[in-house]
């Protein structure tokens, strides 16, 4: 049980570690990618948070809509961020 728990934690550490850098340099540098970038990640650290709540404590959770709804909305965050750069 240690195991899995390790490495659902170790996915929300990463998800926002990226999302704090992205969101870093894009206040430095102004690009729009890296917003849209951060923004992406953003939803993913959303998306591994409920991977933790809905499988680890309790498996009789359900929470299996909200994170399909996280993670198509950074697909779709960062799909949108594409096509505003290809302008």
């Amino acid at each position: 049980m240690i195991g899995p728990l390790l490495v659902y934690l170790l996915c929300v550490v990463t998800c926002a570690t990226c999302t704090f850098l992205m969101t870093r340099a894009w206040r430095r540098t102004g690009t729009r990618l890296l917003f849209w970038c951060a923004l992406c990640f953003f939803f993913l650290t959303i998306n591994s948070i409920l991977v933790v709540i809905d499988v680890i404590p309790t498996p009789e959770t359900n929470l299996l809509a909200y994170r399909q709804i996280a993670s198509l909305a950074a697909v779709a965050v960062l799909i949108h961020g594409f096509m505003w750069e290809i302008k």
